[in-house]
């Protein structure tokens, strides 16, 4: 055999046996972290067991707590709207449309009554934007109020799970 060849021989063992000298640690050290990563899933996956234990045995009483919150909200809402002159003033506008519906009610009875014809006009009935316009920027901010518990919700069960 060539000198060089040989020389060369020699050196490959001579690293083959050092790689294997430390190959061994990195397997050991390969082996103890997927060992503690299925020991960390193992962990995660008992404690996800047992908030959603918990989420499942207590949603009725969040449900009525979370029912009694919004019922009492909507109390102080209509109080507090009911307190606003802008709201007074509206009332007032849609009474008054209501109460034309009674006026022209009773003159329809009365040219009845009567045995005359009939000549009052029908009630015409404007859209009210207004409500449907209060309503929709109503519902934007419940559901951005809604998200933002949900995400809380959310965050709460990686929180728990990932909890030492």
């Amino acid at each position: 055999m060539n000198n060089d060849i040989q020389k060369a021989a020699e050196r490959v063992a001579k690293l083959r046996a050092q790689a294997d000298k430390l190959s061994a640690p990195l397997d050991d050290a390969l082996a103890q972290l997927e060992k503690a990563e299925r020991a960390e899933e193992d962990r995660r996956a008992h404690r996800a067991e047992n908030y959603d234990t918990r989420v499942a045995a207590t949603y009725k009483d969040r449900l009525q707590e979370m029912t009694e919150s919004a019922h009492a909200a909507r109390e102080r809402f209509f109080e507090a709207l009911s307190g606003e002159p802008w709201f007074a003033a509206y009332v007032e506008y849609r009474s008054a449309r209501h109460k034309r519906e009674y006026i022209l009610s009773e003159a329809r009875a009365a040219q009845r009554s009567l045995g005359q014809v009939c000549t009052v006009p029908d009630q015409r009935w404007t859209d009210n934007r207004f409500a449907d316009d209060l309503l929709e920027h109503l519902e934007k901010k419940a559901y951005e109020s809604a998200d933002k518990f949900g995400e809380e919700m959310r965050t709460a069960r990686r929180d728990f799970i990932s909890a030492e």
